[in-house]
């Protein structure tokens, strides 16, 4: 699928365990292996070979050695270029607010690359006071990769003061610093970003072309709506993607129109877009376009429609929606039994409880959510089972491919997000009927958790149009009422 611009997220990503980040034992003590090898990188930092001081450096920061910050940063002073590039990238995976001052003076290193590096860094903290230097290096220095890094970095930290500035980058000559400047704007919320990107749907670059319709999408700028529909007609297939969603989540009948139209481009991911638009805005057209694509040769297609109609379809659509659960395609599959829980196709539930067995961990996570969606307490003993063998600390066991065209996506916290919708479902039906094995087995769950696990958000499913927010574990344990 081509890819749509959006805004980044100032939140940092959840990184899991990996072959070059060791877990931490509880509480962050370390075994005695690891601080020698801690020790020995943080003596090789004062070495006078720059391809091992590099090595070390890069190794600190994959395993987050926040107490190795101040040697760090001593070395953006080095002669060397890949130490100081190489400290500049640690000291914003580290993210300590501390080495703000030192990035702040990188950004004047005589090599762009460490300036750009620098300001990438300053993003991950992310601390306004950095917003003046930042901004001074946006509008003075010659070199656009680094206007695009500070560009971003303002966005991140989302500074209302640096409006001026990024409307004065909209003007520049790289195509790249005038999408960071759009997008960087509506993470400021410069409230007249709808008026300033508009004109940029005409831009000479695509990728500045997808900015502006990624942003007026998320303003919801019903203004827009001509200039975009204007847009579609020339739109290419990269830029399509990018349009449709901007037109769900604007929702006028006009945007309706135009995505029951494209539903049938000869793209297959135009057609995904336009089915996802048209459900996210409830349209009039949505029901008899999704399904009309339940047997759309493209399997996304097919797994787009059963998501649609599981938002906005009838009590006559499971039926048609229950082939899908033999699909050749286990994403249609998982599509179809999200679709069915959210429609309450309890005449299907044995079919969907069958596939709490299923090899496929997406597919087996859907059939879980459906269980406590449709509030199946036959189904409530397997639960239990699973719920005993789940691992709530992540660990190694599982893996997901997310399937595609010669693009597979690993998913690797499949066991957390195993363990947390196993626990939504047995609360919903403990809570509708107050099964003392429900609630005796959600108390030793939750025995199993440290405070600190209990407080993260819990990793649920979130089909199109579930309408579920974010929700800590220790929240997700209080929705059943044990008052026994």
């Amino acid at each position: 699928m081509p890819p749509v611009a959006a805004p980044r997220s100032p939140s940092r990503r959840r990184r899991a365990p990996g072959p070059t980040r060791p877990r931490k034992s509880a509480g962050g003590v370390r075994s005695a292996a690891e601080t020698a090898q801690v020790t020995a990188l943080l003596r090789q930092l004062s070495s006078r070979d720059h391809r091992k001081v590099t090595r070390a450096v890069h190794r600190l920061g994959q395993l987050r050695i926040a107490s190795a910050r101040r040697s760090i940063e001593r070395l953006l002073a080095s002669h060397d270029l890949r130490v100081r590039l190489a400290s500049a990238s640690v000291l914003g995976i580290l993210a300590e607010r501390a080495s703000r001052p030192s990035l702040e003076s990188a950004l004047r290193d005589t090599d762009r690359h460490v300036r750009a590096q620098a300001a990438f860094s300053l993003s991950r903290l992310p601390d306004r006071r950095s917003g003046p230097k930042l901004i001074a290096t946006l509008t003075s220095d010659d070199s656009a990769l680094v206007r695009n890094a500070c560009a971003i970095a303002l966005g991140r930290i989302g500074d209302g003061s640096a409006i001026s500035a990024l409307e004065k980058a909209l003007g520049d000559e790289s195509d790249r610093v005038r999408r960071e400047a759009i997008i960087a704007l509506e993470r400021c919320r410069d409230p007249g970003v709808a008026v300033k990107a508009r004109p940029f749907l005409k831009d000479p670059a695509r990728r500045v072309r997808i900015a502006a319709a990624v942003v007026l999408g998320l303003k919801q700028d019903a203004d827009s709506v001509p200039a975009l529909i204007e847009f579609s007609h020339r739109a290419d297939l990269w830029e399509k993607p990018a349009l449709l969603v901007a037109l769900g989540r604007i929702g006028t009948p006009e945007c309706g129109a135009t995505l029951a139209r494209s539903a049938n481009d000869t793209a297959r991911w135009v057609r995904v877009c336009a089915l996802h638009g048209l459900a996210q805005m409830h349209a009039v057209e949505t029901r008899s376009v999704a399904r009309s694509k339940l047997e759309d040769p493209a399997w996304a297609v097919r797994g787009a429609a059963a998501l649609a109609l599981g938002r906005v379809g009838s009590a006559s659509d499971p039926d048609a929606v229950a082939p899908l659960l033999d699909d050749p395609s286990a994403w249609v599959r998982r599509a179809a039994v999200y679709a069915l829980g959210q429609l309450g196709a309890r005449s299907h539930s044995a079919r969907i409880r069958s596939y709490l067995r299923s090899p496929d961990p997406e597919v087996q996570l859907a059939a879980i959510w459906a269980m406590g969606h449709l509030e199946e307490r036959d189904a409530l003993p397997e639960l239990l089972q699973l719920l005993g063998r789940a691992d709530p600390k992540g660990g190694k066991g599982r893996s997901t491919l997310a399937e595609g065209d010669g693009a597979v996506r690993l998913v690797s916290d499949a066991n957390l997000r195993l363990f947390d919708t196993l626990v939504q479902a047995i609360v919903a039906l403990a809570r509708a009927g107050k099964d003392p094995r429900a609630i005796d087995s959600l108390r030793a769950a939750r025995a199993r958790l440290t405070p600190a696990e209990l407080d993260q958000t819990a990793r649920l499913p979130t089909p199109l149009g579930s309408g579920e927010g974010a929700v800590t574990r220790r929240e997700l344990f209080a929705r059943v009422g044990d008052d026994r």
